[in-house]
């Protein structure tokens, strides 16, 4: 008897912006839709909550003194995320998701969750930064298609014409 293999699994980075819920809902749009319920990937959301040090940067003399204020509001915001991305899912008739928050750098978590689930996918929105703020902020997206060991599907928002 043919053991039965498993589905290749799509991960999708998350966290609180408006493009990273529209590459969610692009991506469950695309793949996961209920009238083919033999979805072709299994669905892992990863949100990489920031360290409260990385949060707040240098903060000078008494910095420890807010880093737990710091602490439980990135908790706060995570929880919310997980919320939000749980609550797409299941509007869109999608419930046997996986969904991870892991403190870390976003492109090194969303490559080490890569990794660690030998995922064959990842997905992540684009914010549209242009060669300056790219070069001063960094860009995940850039980051993870460079440097994650899968296919890296990167989702732009279209531009809203006025």
């Amino acid at each position: 008897m043919a053991a039965v293999s498993e589905k290749p699994i799509m991960l999708i980075g998350i966290d609180e912006s408006d493009q990273s819920s529209y590459a969610l809902e692009w991506a469950i749009e695309h793949f996961f839709t209920p009238f083919a319920p033999n979805f072709p990937f299994k669905l892992f959301l990863v949100h990489a909550k920031p360290t409260p040090m990385t949060a707040i940067g240098f903060a000078g003399p008494g910095g420890s003194e807010i880093l737990p204020y710091v602490d439980t509001d990135l908790k706060k915001i995570a929880a919310r995320v997980i919320e939000k991305a749980k609550d797409l899912c299941h509007s869109k008739s999608l419930h046997d998701v996986t969904i991870e928050v892991v403190e870390g750098d976003a492109r090194n978590v969303l490559c080490d969750a890569v990794e660690k689930h030998h995922a064959a996918m990842l997905v992540v929105g684009s914010h549209g930064y242009g060669a300056i703020k790219r070069a001063v902020l960094g860009s995940v997206s850039d980051y993870c298609a460079h440097h994650a060991h899968c296919s890296v599907m990167i989702v732009k928002r279209p531009k809203i014409k006025h």
